[in-house]
């Protein structure tokens, strides 16, 4: 069932799109009257809009018929022509639209300037890829039903991280200065002390619960300005209490818009903060953002703090960009640092586990000795030394996010290599194959297919989780940008701000593009769901694929303890007695995980299950929520305590 049309036989009379028509009783009148700035009819978010035609030069996909092009104008430039559709993509889109079916054996050629010079050809019988298509039967259902495993042209298939750090001695190119833009600048002493204040107030304000609701009395817009009011003055008052001097001058011209800088300047570290940490602020953070963010609940296309008539009352605007590593060297024009081979040393991430403490003090002087180096061979005017070591230090976090985050990814797969054959299982026990409706499993898949799937599923995560930082800037560009409008929607999990994400939605179909032509084979749908009742906004997205390392990272820590378990002689006994060997131990917890972490499991409904994009994150996560159920649950309670015990000592 679609919504209204935008286009109707009889035109309505135009309604004036401002305040006191949203707040009417006459919805209707005003739900697609009227146009967008650039004189483009406006429609909803899950409405079919006009098409247009695409500009040339540009991607026909990327140009597509909706608000989103119309806003956003041009997009992706045009990369390949399809002789066959006569028309031009980029080369995403042609990979998604000519992936199976019988547009893969469509004819191509890159277009001038934008590639190589040899012809796409179509896939044939004696095309190696081609032979190891499995043609699967397609019931007419849901998407996620339609299992298919399908030959991507680009290369041997590799488990290399894409655009993996330079390694030390080598020439660092623009590496550094490409990750930089993304980077967070990492909070001094000063500001931790402001981030305190933020979330205590954050604490105590109640702006989504009086927002996000069907209420009456006050107009939405005078709602959003008593809110954010409210919680300036909250944080006013927490200034006074901490920095008596400072708050008196906070307090001299008792006006908010004088203080637009400083309420500006608090919100933006308190969202510098939790890129760099995505434990913290597990709850504030959403409110901070959704505070920040798009405004009305039927059909304005406007921001909370950046609403028309939001700013008209609040007289400020909120929001100011992320402080980053890069913006921060480019303003004094020290952006060679980043190219400096230098950095590469400056920057590493030190190891400790299996090696002497010699070796690792050897490290950590090199590393202060090449910081002092750089901070000394940078330095000017407005520059600080200090400053610039902060800059070093952003990177280091950095790396210390994608050792955390990233490389669980990596170790599972190297488990996944280790213990299991990629086309045939040694016996049952060794067996990853999965059976629709058998132990609560979404999906049919025979032990290869099963292990390639696991195998596309983990590169796929080591990338989004390589590219996180740059997901997530994104992702705050989406969710606060001015002509992107959200509506406030039940999702079967409340109310939710139903919103598209056309820049985050366009990095992880690069991402997934990507991903594919690594491992060289796809099984299962290529959906991304954004913008819809399963991730409703960027800022679900980006709290789904957070949380990666905290599914991976104690199953590692788990494996990685079982030696030291087996060493003591009651454990051993223990392990041997129920499960054999610690071989088989290994094995047995591998092979649950990649069963039925991955069986497309776990949605509220049969429909919203599968093997999507996110349906794969799903499938996991509800593998965690039945682990204290399994037989080998009290191992994973015995590497915990066998960790905090060593912690204690």
């Amino acid at each position: 069932m679609s919504g209204p049309s935008v286009v109707e036989d009889t035109p309505k009379p135009s309604v004036a799109f401002n305040l006191e028509t949203i707040l009417s009783d006459n919805h209707e009148a005003i739900e697609h009257s009227g146009t967008l700035d650039n004189g483009v009819t406006a429609v909803g978010w899950d409405e079919e809009g006009t098409e247009t035609q695409a500009a040339e030069g540009y991607c026909v996909e990327c140009e597509v018929s909706s608000w989103v092009s119309m806003v956003f104008s041009k997009d992706q430039p045009a990369q390949v022509l399809c002789e066959t559709c006569s028309d031009a993509y980029c080369e995403v889109c042609f990979a998604a639209q000519h992936r199976k079916g019988t547009r893969r054996q469509h004819k191509s050629k890159p277009l001038s300037g934008k590639g190589g010079n040899k012809s796409t050809k179509p896939a044939t019988a004696n095309d190696p890829m081609q032979e190891d298509s499995m043609d699967v039967e397609d019931n007419g259902a849901h998407e996620s039903d339609y299992e298919e495993w399908e030959g991507i042209n680009p290369g041997p298939p590799t488990t290399e991280v894409l655009g993996a750090q330079p390694a030390i001695g080598a020439k660092v190119g623009e590496w550094f200065v490409d990750r930089a833009k993304y980077i967070p600048l990492r909070l001094t002493l000063v500001e931790r002390k402001y981030l305190r204040l933020l979330e205590a107030a954050l604490n105590v304000s109640e702006y989504t619960d009086k927002i996000d609701t069907i209420g009456f009395g006050l107009s939405k817009a005078k709602r959003i300005v008593q809110q954010i009011r409210e919680l300036c003055a909250i944080m006013s008052g927490l200034l006074l209490a901490a920095d008596y001097k400072q708050g008196q001058e906070l307090f001299t011209d008792r006006d908010f818009e004088s203080n637009a800088e400083f309420y500006q300047s608090i919100f933006e570290l308190g969202r510098r903060h939790k890129i760099m940490n995505p434990d913290k602020m597990r709850t504030t953070y959403g409110k901070l953002i959704y505070l920040l963010q798009v405004g009305s609940v039927s059909s304005s296309r406007t921001q909370d703090s950046q609403s028309h008539d939001v700013k008209e009352l609040l007289n400020f605007s909120c929001v100011r960009p992320i402080k980053t590593v890069y913006s921060v060297l480019e303003e004094y024009r020290a952006t060679d640092l980043l190219r400096d081979d230098l950095i590469s040393v400056a920057t590493k991430e030190i190891y400790s586990e299996g090696r002497p403490r010699r070796d690792i003090q050897k490290d950590i002087k090199s590393k202060e000795r090449a910081i002092e180096i750089l901070a000394a061979r940078y330095e000017r005017d407005g520059l600080s030394q200090e400053k610039l070591r902060q800059c070093l230090y952003s990177i280091g976090d950095n790396h210390a996010f994608l050792r955390t985050n990233r490389d669980p990814c990596e170790r599972m797969i190297n488990y996944l290599k280790e213990h299991f054959h990629p086309t045939q299982a040694k016996d049952s026990k060794s067996s990853l194959a999965i059976r629709s409706g058998r132990d609560g499993a979404r999906l049919s898949h025979d032990h290869g297919k099963q292990y390639a799937y696991v195998l596309q599923s983990l590169t796929l995560w080591r990338e989004i989780l390589h590219d996180m930082f740059h997901l997530w800037s994104l992702a705050e560009q989406d969710l606060l940008a001015e002509n992107v409008p959200y509506r406030l929607r039940d999702t079967g999990q409340g109310l939710n701000r139903v919103q598209a994400s056309p820049k985050t939605s366009r990095m992880m179909h690069n991402i997934l593009y990507k991903a594919q032509k690594s491992v060289g084979t796809w099984i299962g749908s290529s959906v991304i769901h954004m913008g819809d009742h399963n991730v409703p906004n960027a800022l679900m997205f980006i709290d789904k694929y957070t949380q990666i390392y905290r599914i991976l990272l104690p199953i590692c820590n788990t494996l990685s303890q079982v030696p030291s378990l087996a060493a003591k002689p009651a454990l051993r006994s223990y392990i041997e007695d129920e499960f054999g060997s610690t071989e088989n131990l290994t094995r047995e917890i591998l092979g649950d995980f990649f069963r039925h972490g991955f069986d497309g499991s776990g949605a509220d409904n049969f429909f919203d299950a599968g093997s999507c994009i996110d349906g794969r994150l799903t499938s996991a996560w509800n593998w965690c929520a039945t682990i204290e159920k399994k037989r080998y649950f009290h191992v994973f309670l015995l590497a915990g305590m066998c960790v905090e015990s060593a912690d204690k000592h």
